[in-house]
């Protein structure tokens, strides 16, 4: 496990994350977390970039001192600028 973190230590956090972000305050239920080895993951697709920030903010506080990799996307609604060509 990581320095100083049993497994179970780290299952907790990862528990207490999954609360918070669940919660009332964020209720975000699109953010994956996986224990991959040593190294925690966050992935998944947020409305917008300030719930994304909101997100990493929370797990900061609640992975402090793990190894923590994230892919959390903003899919943009934006009109496309140029047209799809088809064969």
């Amino acid at each position: 496990m990581t320095a100083g973190h049993t497994s179970r230590e780290v299952e907790y956090r990862i528990a207490r994350l999954r609360e918070r972000l669940a919660g009332d305050e964020i209720a975000e239920l699109g953010v994956r977390i996986e224990l991959r080895g040593d190294t925690v993951l966050l992935t998944g697709a947020l409305p917008t970039a300030g719930r994304r920030d909101e997100i990493l903010r929370v797990a900061e506080e609640e992975l402090d001192g793990l190894v923590v990799r994230t892919d959390l996307t903003t899919p943009s609604a934006d009109a496309p600028d140029h047209r799809e060509r088809l064969p």
